[in-house]
C-alpha cells in the first residue's frame, strides 16, 4: 500500500534552482502539485517559482517538516548544523547529495535520514 500524505507538509527545498532543467526546480514544481508547501533555500535567489527564498534554513520563519538536499556534500557543513537546530521530522539526500559522515549526527538529533530522490519518491506515492 502506498504512503499518501493527506498533511500539507513545509518542504525545504536546499539548493533551489529557478532553472526549468534542474532537478531541484523541478521538485518545487512537484511538491506544490502533490499539496506540500516548497520552500527555496538559496542564498544567491531572491526568488523560485514565484516564492520568496531564503538564504539559510535558520531564517525560514515557518515549522519545516522535511529538508530536501540538493547541493553537494563539501558545501553542506553549515546547512547540515542549521537542520540539527530547527530539528525537521526528516532530510532527503538526494543522488550526489549523499553524506554519510554526518547521519549519525542527524539520527541523535531525532531526524529521519534517507538516501532517496525526491521525484520518485513523490511519483510512487512514498512521499
Amino acid at each position: 500500500m502506498s504512503r499518501v500524505s493527506l498533511k500539507m507538509e513545509n518542504v525545504a527545498v536546499v539548493g533551489a534552482s529557478p532553472k526549468d532543467n534542474r532537478y531541484s526546480n523541478i521538485a518545487m514544481q512537484m511538491l506544490a502539485e502533490h499539496g506540500h508547501n516548497p520552500i527555496p533555500v538559496a542564498p544567491a535567489r531572491k526568488e523560485v517559482l514565484g516564492r520568496k527564498t531564503y538564504p539559510t534554513l535558520s531564517s525560514v520563519p515557518d515549522r519545516i517538516d522535511t529538508i530536501t538536499m540538493y547541493i553537494r556534500p563539501s558545501r553542506q557543513a553549515q546547512v547540515l548544523d542549521d537542520v540539527v537546530q530547527i530539528r525537521p521530522n526528516r532530510i532527503i539526500f538526494n543522488p550526489g547529495t549523499e553524506n554519510p559522515g554526518e547521519y549519525a549526527r542527524l539520527r541523535l538529533a531525532g531526524i529521519e535520514v534517507i538516501e532517496a530522490c525526491t521525484l520518485i519518491m513523490l511519483s510512487t506515492g512514498q512521499f
